[in-house]
């Protein structure tokens, strides 16, 4: 039923959808024995854990030093007024383009489902020419697609009760009595470039997915944050049995969580998925089921499963079951604390690769037998690398020598001085084999191209001259990849959601972006030279396979194209009334209901 729905396309009586969505859930999804389950109603940290996202938290170690390029991007209110955020010093944001789906029908805000494609990467290697004919791997445009949703989490921001599944919570940035938020990211993550400790894949040739939750510590207003636990995490990779591979709470954290064991679920490129996210009564349920090889993965972001809300006063961990915050899509439905408002949310994460003819200085991460990958540097030289040598840091006097926006000087030498800049291009790895050891056990590990992730002094590509900022998005060619393509979302009833909305928050990275005006906030940005970089979009089409009406994500596709929405000019204007870094377009129809998939443009 599931392949035939495929083949058929996108239908609007929305009958025959509900169909395929109750076939595929009874088909692929059983609840988790309980795993991991934690004693007692009050859980102390270990020393190393994931209790700050971003990894500058004032007394834990992070268990994932790339984890900050998967955060959700915060911002701070103060006084009325937003701003960006700054975690014990560092600026933290990066860039995330999205749509947001919106609808007022009954349960739209607690389920839906998405068909999905995964993208396909060229037969050539990855090549180091930044010309627009470049040839490149997915995993070096996002490290993460990913859909999004608002959470329930008292302990969140601004710390305040929250109903699960009800629009009676209140989502205004200015709202003391706004409900505590929390914002889901289902991400998938591209192949290619192991191991995920501190790369963006799981495995060499397969994607996986995982399920994240960001809470934020902090008081309304931003009164008063727990600098020791500012952003918590709850992660578990997407399993075929629902059992987390290591503990998923941010206070137990371990390597065994961020390293996929064989229950992790691993995709092929090119397969055909339904994605569903829905509320159960244990807590929140995310489940793929692959339609290319019927296999399916899923989690419970259960208490039973080791999942644990944070309190802000010591950073100590309550097992806890989470919950969809509102029961309907509306616009208004947020949430307070993020960069992008939130809501029934599909994203690019963009930034995070910088191809490089060679890497420099050293940068050696881990150590011992847990974790150790040596040949790890700090410093992209050649390939897309605007000035030719990258931007390193002194690890012994703590003072770095950057650029950001292309050739404009940095203007000050502290990484931690909260300054939008480019500081380091870490982690950068060679092209080639070289040894990793996790868990005691060393091997070879081997990216085709070498390159910097731009993920350690600053949260992404901040002088935009990497991967993500050149038309090397999928478009028709050889060279490039596939796109993601994405039908739905469609509803808990099957009905597709009847608006959109396109945003990013990329004005937010930009040093030249005014925040509270929104003055130079832009996209594209601007890369060298100060001028506007390319900035991949939002477009709809036909898919060469089946003739559905699904999204793409990158350029216009040669013969796919339908609506271009006007290519980055889509992410509309500064949204100056809620946060000037982020971009939104005007709320419009959901072109997908539109008669012959849009019209070109």
């Amino acid at each position: 039923m599931g392949l035939r729905f495929w083949a058929s396309g996108v239908r609007r009586g929305g009958a025959i959808v509900v169909a395929v969505l109750a076939m595929a859930s009874s088909a692929t999804v059983q609840m988790a024995p309980t795993a991991l389950a934690a004693s007692g109603n009050d859980v102390a940290p270990n020393s190393v854990n994931n209790l700050d996202c971003n990894s500058w938290s004032t007394r834990y170690t992070s268990a994932r030093p790339a984890m900050k390029e998967l955060c959700t991007d915060p911002i701070s209110i103060v006084n009325g007024k937003a701003s960006r955020f700054i975690d014990n010093g560092w600026y933290v944001g990066h860039d995330e383009p999205s749509v947001k789906f919106i609808s007022s029908a009954q349960g739209s805000g607690n389920q839906m489902t998405y068909f999905m494609t995964l993208a396909i990467d060229p037969k050539a290697a990855p090549t180091t020419s930044p010309t627009g004919q470049t040839v490149a791997d997915y995993a070096e445009l996002s490290p993460a697609p990913w859909f999004g949703l608002p959470i329930c989490d008292p302990r969140s921001y601004p710390q305040n009760p929250c109903a699960p599944d009800s629009d009676s919570n209140s989502s205004g940035i200015n709202d003391p009595r706004a409900a505590g938020s929390a914002f889901m990211e289902l991400q998938f993550y591209p192949p290619g470039f192991t191991p995920w400790i501190d790369g963006p894949s799981c495995d060499a040739s397969h994607y996986c997915a995982a399920l994240n939750i960001d809470s934020l510590e902090c008081t309304f207003g931003f009164a008063s944050c727990n600098s020791a636990c500012i952003e918590p995490v709850n992660f578990a990779f997407l399993q075929r049995n629902g059992v987390p591979a290591g503990p998923p709470s941010p206070q137990l954290t371990n390597l065994s969580t961020f390293t996929p064991n064989s229950e992790t679920l691993l995709m092929n490129q090119g397969d055909r998925l339904v994605v569903t996210i829905r509320d159960t009564r244990d807590g929140l349920m995310t489940s793929v089921g692959d339609l290319s090889t019927h296999q399916s993965g899923y989690m419970v972001a259960s208490a039973a499963n080791g999942f644990m809300d944070t309190s802000i006063n010591n950073c100590h961990g309550r097992p806890f079951s989470f919950h969809p915050e509102y029961n309907t899509a509306q616009q208004r439905n947020q949430v307070p604390w993020a960069a992008l408002e939130g809501g029934v949310l599909m994203e690019d994460e963009l930034g995070h690769f910088e191809p490089c003819s060679s890497v420099s200085n050293s940068f050696p991460v881990g150590g011992g037998s847990a974790f150790s990958d040596p040949q790890v540097y700090q410093t992209c030289n050649g390939g897309f690398e605007a000035n030719g040598v990258g931007e390193s840091c002194d690890l012994s006097t703590g003072q770095c020598t950057g650029t950001t926006e292309g050739d404009q000087p940095c203007p000050s030498t502290d990484p931690a001085s909260g300054a939008v800049c480019e500081w380091s291009d870490a982690f950068c790895m060679p092209a080639g084999p070289r040894p990793v050891t996790i868990n005691g056990v060393t091997r070879n590990v081997s990216w085709p191209v070498a390159g910097c992730q731009d993920n350690v002094f600053q949260n992404g590509d901040t002088d935009f001259d990497g991967s993500s900022y050149i038309a090397d998005w999928p478009d028709g060619s050889p060279s490039h990849p596939t796109s993601f393509s994405y039908s739905g979302p469609f509803d808990a009833n099957g009905h597709l959601y009847p608006q959109i909305q396109f945003e990013t928050d990329v004005g937010g990275s930009e040093t030249f972006c005014n925040t509270n005006t929104g003055v130079g906030c832009t996209a594209p940005p601007l890369g060298p030279g100060n001028a506007p970089t390319f900035y991949p979009f939002w477009t709809i089409g036909r898919s060469g396979r089946t003739g559905a009406c699904v999204w793409n994500f990158g350029n216009r596709i040669t013969g796919q194209t339908t609506q271009s929405f006007g290519g980055p000019a889509e992410y509309g204007a500064p949204n100056i009334a809620r946060y000037g870094g982020t971009l939104a377009s005007a709320v419009l129809a959901n072109p997908q209901l539109g008669r012959g998939c849009g019209v070109a443009g």
